[in-house]
């Protein structure tokens, strides 16, 4: 009997495996759906006839990030209790299967987070990739302070941090941010035959390979987190982190009063 996780599915076929996040249509995350995505990472890892993971979505987005619009700014910050959320995503920086992310809608504050994790990225140009943060009042996390630098170059993640603009796909392959660009009926096929293509190459050498390109990535990627909760914390206080919720749910424009 398959293994089951909450809010995930996994499925093989051949050397591949997919975990597909299932929380339609927005896929907002928790601490419990970062675990369960960790722990199927964890499990493949552990698997010798599974070579590489598709991580893909149900509904309409790919992952929106935190759902800050229904949850109390302190509980969203905290994940709800127990260590972070983002504390929890560094699990996912340890794994060693070799990751495709299907990004077929958008990608959004912490789920730009979770699909720049992966190794590559498979997308179309209906998605929509943002790191909204500053939009929100807010500073990055999971780990994009160190990750979206290091893949797009710092000019680029500080022109996406400070400004928080949605970036579709097609510009998204463009600066490096994705690696792949299909039709939106085809990331998830497409995403599977490039996952197939590394199956295909051999695992020990793909792994040695892969711990040598991200030497130190998943140490580096928690201490940066470190520095992001810091941040997070005293601007989760401030009446404009407040206000910027409120406008995200109110479809509006903030009014930043810088305090």
């Amino acid at each position: 009997m398959a293994k089951q996780y909450t809010d995930v599915a996994v499925t093989h076929d051949g050397m591949v495996a997919t975990v597909e996040i299932q929380r339609p249509p927005n896929n907002f995350f928790d601490n419990a759906l970062i675990n369960a995505i960790a722990d199927a990472f964890e499990d493949v890892d552990a698997d010798p006839n599974l070579r590489a993971i598709v991580l893909c979505s149900q509904g309409k987005t790919f992952c929106a990030g935190a759902d800050f619009s229904k949850r109390d700014l302190n509980a969203t910050a905290t994940g709800g209790g127990g260590k972070h959320l983002y504390k929890e995503a560094t699990r996912l920086f340890r794994s060693k299967t070799p990751v495709v992310a299907a990004v077929h809608g958008a990608a959004i504050g912490g789920g730009l987070g979770l699909a720049v994790m992966a190794d590559f990225r498979v997308t179309c140009a209906e998605a929509r990739f943002s790191a909204n943060f500053t939009r929100l009042g807010f500073h990055p996390g999971f780990a994009l302070t160190y990750t979206l630098p290091r893949l797009v170059g710092q000019q680029q993640a500080n022109l996406l941090f400070y400004t928080g603009r949605r970036i579709a796909g097609d510009e998204a392959v463009r600066i490096g941010l994705a690696d792949v660009l299909v039709a939106q009926d085809q990331v998830r096929s497409a995403a599977q035959e490039l996952a197939k293509e590394l199956a295909e190459s051999a695992p020990l050498a793909v792994i040695s390979v892969r711990e040598t390109m991200r030497r130190g990535y998943a140490d580096a990627a928690e201490a940066a987190t470190e520095r992001e909760l810091t941040e997070q914390s005293w601007l989760t206080q401030t009446a404009d982190m407040k206000e910027g919720v409120k406008a995200y749910a109110e479809r509006r424009l903030p009014n930043f009063q810088g305090k």
